[in-house]
């Protein structure tokens, strides 16, 4: 038999179905051969995910650590049902499977951090020991499965745990702006989280002072600060959900001429028409928010007759966590920001 190097056999019921579609994982012991055995100890839950569990069950940190462990018991796996997504963790190897591409490369006890989606992550939670609002994560007592093809990372001794995970959590997102960024761009970043932020800097970075970068956020303080260290030349206060609105204010910023590039890392959904809106004709849209419909992106911008370049933020970009981790060593303002915010 061939190695089962994407986890069929972890779904339940629904043959030929990835685990990320599934309805359901098989979590279980013991580990596969083809697999990685961790212990976990904390998750990073998926911004969009985490809003809409406080949305729905309050800010109690009981209720939402209720809410993660219901949907873990009945999925087998931490895939909100509403989003779709999931998020990342930090913990142990436990026992690594004779043919993962880890053995020999991984020892039990290495801490490691996973760069694939929970959404597709077989998962176990034993105990909730704490819930961070604030930082959308969830220290736990439990055990999770990766599988052949599942990427991860060592995680830095150069760093705290918490700040490595906040930025491999959206490590993507940055390596996707030094690909379709170029020097003297008119660039707009959706969102001050943790991708947005990184966006910003990478953005700055990649212009090499030449074009010009705006910060778009519902917080005028979370602009103030971005702006403060100089992660952006303009913070524009907007309510992304209001697209014509936004579309007015980034023309008014832009004197009509509207942006190159745009990239949306917003956690709210609705956003999909104000990203696009404000690009320019022939510009380019990244879509890294999980919250973004791309039915409705791709419905609305064929509705307003709009000749711009959708991308799809997949969250790997080869070589993205290390690109991603010292992105965060060589910007001293980021890294206080991060310290700040997440640590």
């Amino acid at each position: 038999m061939s190695i089962d190097r994407y986890g069929l056999s972890r779904v339940v019921g629904e043959k030929g179905v990835l685990p990320q579609r599934a309805r359901k994982l098989e979590p279980s012991l013991p580990c596969r051969e083809a697999e990685l055995l961790i212990d976990v100890e904390s998750l990073n839950i998926d911004a969009a995910s985490f809003k809409q569990i406080k949305d729905d069950v309050g800010a109690d940190p009981a209720r939402i650590a209720a809410r993660v462990q219901e949907i873990v018991r009945e999925r087998g796996k931490m895939q909100n049902p509403v989003t779709g997504s999931g998020g990342m963790l930090i913990g142990r190897v436990k026992e690594i499977g004779p043919k993962h591409p880890a053995w020999g490369e991984l020892q039990p006890g290495d801490r490691i951090a996973t760069l694939v989606s929970l959404s597709l992550t077989p998962l176990v939670i034993d105990e909730v020991k704490a819930v961070h609002p604030s930082i959308d994560r969830v220290d736990i007592r439990g055990h999770a499965i990766l599988f052949a093809t599942g990427l991860y990372a060592k995680l830095p001794t150069d760093m705290p745990d918490m700040l490595a995970l906040a930025a491999l959590d959206v490590a993507g997102a940055p390596a996707l702006v030094a690909r379709w960024l170029r020097p003297g761009m008119t660039v707009a970043v959706l969102g001050s989280g943790k991708s947005g932020a990184l966006c910003l800097a990478q953005a700055r970075r990649s212009l090499k002072g030449q074009g010009r970068l705006l910060a778009l956020d519902i917080s005028e303080q979370a602009l103030d600060t971005l702006k403060g260290i100089g992660l952006c030349d303009v913070g524009l206060k907007v309510d992304a959900t209001q697209a014509v609105d936004t579309m007015e204010i980034v023309s008014r910023a832009t004197e009509g001429a509207l942006c190159d590039l745009v990239i949306n890392c917003a956690s709210v959904g609705n956003t999909e028409m104000a990203s696009i809106l404000s690009a320019k004709d022939g510009g380019t849209v990244v879509f890294f928010s999980m919250a973004t419909s791309f039915t409705a992106a791709a419905l609305g911008a064929e509705g307003v007759g709009k000749d711009v370049t959708m991308v799809v933020g997949s969250g790997y970009v080869p070589g993205h966590a290390d690109f991603t981790l010292e992105l965060l060593r060589s910007e001293p303002a980021l890294r206080r920001l991060f310290e700040t915010r997440y640590v």
